[in-house]
């Protein structure tokens, strides 16, 4: 088999499985957090208030981040 046969066959078989793998990292995120929620929710009130202050802090930092690296 030539090389591009061969690597168009390889290209054919990773675009086959790429939805897959989208998949099992979206599921594997999606456990992660439904077990971090749990958990933070057994802590109590106090910590998902900290957790909540934490995250709105990342999630603005992270904007404002990819707001002035945009303009480059």
């Amino acid at each position: 088999m030539p090389s591009v046969h061969r690597q168009l066959a390889a290209e054919a078989l990773t675009d086959l499985l790429l939805p897959f793998w989208h998949f099992v990292i979206g599921s594997l995120v999606l456990v992660m957090v439904v077990v971090a929620g749990a958990r933070l929710l057994r802590r109590g009130r106090s910590r998902m208030t900290t957790a909540m202050v934490v995250t709105a802090a990342a999630v603005i930092g992270l904007a404002t981040i990819g707001i002035l690296l945009q303009g480059r």
